[in-house]
């Protein structure tokens, strides 16, 4: 009969879903409800709660935007819209590793506009260090490589830095791999040299990684350890494009409340999930949603929305003032500790030649 074909076809489905969940971990979940309402104040309330202890944070370049770094993709103002410059066969060239090994200067040009130590970090840096100093946050999963999460306050233990760092760089020869600091990069870079290896005069790379390198090792130890045991996941000023960080929201427990903060939805299941009924993408709008909340805005928007939700707001806003008082007072110590060096570099000059 026909109702005994659609049961069948049901069973079919069920069976399907079963199966692509336990070979894919693209299970829907429970379906179980922890959020009293799908709204900002509802996840408030939740990290108010008491249950909500281990907040991760996945976070992308639109957390930096407002410090003054571009993000990749934007129309227009984006890092990949701005880079006919440099004469490169296709945006992403400049972070090929191929592409680098051959023709390194490009990349070390950008890295002149954008290196860290330039930037402060943000309100949304800031509300991540807030969660961290009140115990709430398990820990921050950064595609930035911008250092800002490490200026803001977050340490080494704290952080997940999946597409690497500009904080060391190691020589590219594979029986070398001497290791490099922040400041001997800087030096190189601002000096306009390609930085070369002091003990085998090979490329040396600031620790990122580039199209056709590997993600860092941590990144997938701590996965495994870290998702299955979070219980609000956080997402902000990321597209979700790039694999595999993107596919992380589907690593939570079904039950898992997440936050999207974002000028624009993102991350929410394709067709074909959708109509397997797979719940690993976002669900904002449709009659199951039950646990994906969505604020459209800046992060910084987004984060001081909570914050006020929360009775954060203007301790807040006293930290990203102290702290951003604290960057400029001591880049204008260094700016005349240079100048003085300048001066007295000037002074020993005239006077050996004077001398002669």
């Amino acid at each position: 009969s026909s109702d005994e074909g659609v049961a069948t076809g049901d069973s079919e489905m069920e069976f399907l879903r079963n199966l692509f969940s336990q070979t894919l971990g693209l299970g829907s979940g429970s379906g179980e409800k922890v959020l009293n309402e799908l709204t900002l104040e509802g996840v408030a309330q939740y990290i108010q709660s008491g249950n909500c202890k281990n907040i991760i944070c996945m976070v992308g370049a639109g957390i930096s935007t407002s410090a003054g770094i571009p993000d990749f993709r934007s129309p227009g103002t984006g890092l990949y819209a701005n880079l006919q410059k440099y004469n490169l066969p296709y945006p992403e060239a400049i972070f090929q590793i191929d592409y680098f090994k051959k023709h390194p200067e490009p990349f070390f040009a950008l890295a002149r506009e954008l290196y860290p130590g330039q930037f402060k970090p943000t309100v949304c840096h800031y509300f991540i260090w807030m969660l961290n100093q009140k115990g709430l946050l398990r820990r921050c999963y950064t595609q930035n490589i911008d250092t800002l999460e490490r200026v803001a306050g977050l340490e080494g233990e704290d952080l997940i830095e999946a597409h690497g760092t500009f904080y060391t760089s190691h020589c590219t020869a594979c029986l070398c791999r001497k290791e490099y600091s922040l400041e001997w990069m800087k030096e190189k870079i601002f000096s306009e040299q390609i930085p070369r290896c002091d003990k085998c005069s090979s490329l040396v790379k600031p620790d990122i990684v580039f199209f056709g390198e590997n993600l860092p090792a941590r990144f997938f130890t701590s996965v495994p350890k870290d998702f299955p045991r979070c219980d609000l996941l956080i997402i902000m000023g990321t597209s979700l494009q790039v694999q595999p960080f993107a596919s992380l929201v589907g690593k939570v427990s079904g039950r898992t409340p997440r936050l999207l903060i974002n000028m624009e939805k993102t991350g929410q299941s394709d067709s074909l999930m959708g109509m397997l009924g797979f719940g690993g993408g976002m669900d904002f709008d449709s009659e199951k949603a039950y646990r994906d909340v969505a604020y459209l805005g800046t992060c910084d928007e987004g984060c001081l929305a909570l914050a006020d939700l929360l009775g954060w707001k203007t301790e807040l806003e006293e930290l990203v003032k102290k702290e951003h008082n604290l960057i400029d007072s001591k880049a204008k110590q260094e700016k005349a500790g240079a100048a003085n060096q300048g001066a007295r570099t000037a002074e020993e000059a005239e006077e050996s030649g004077k001398s002669d």
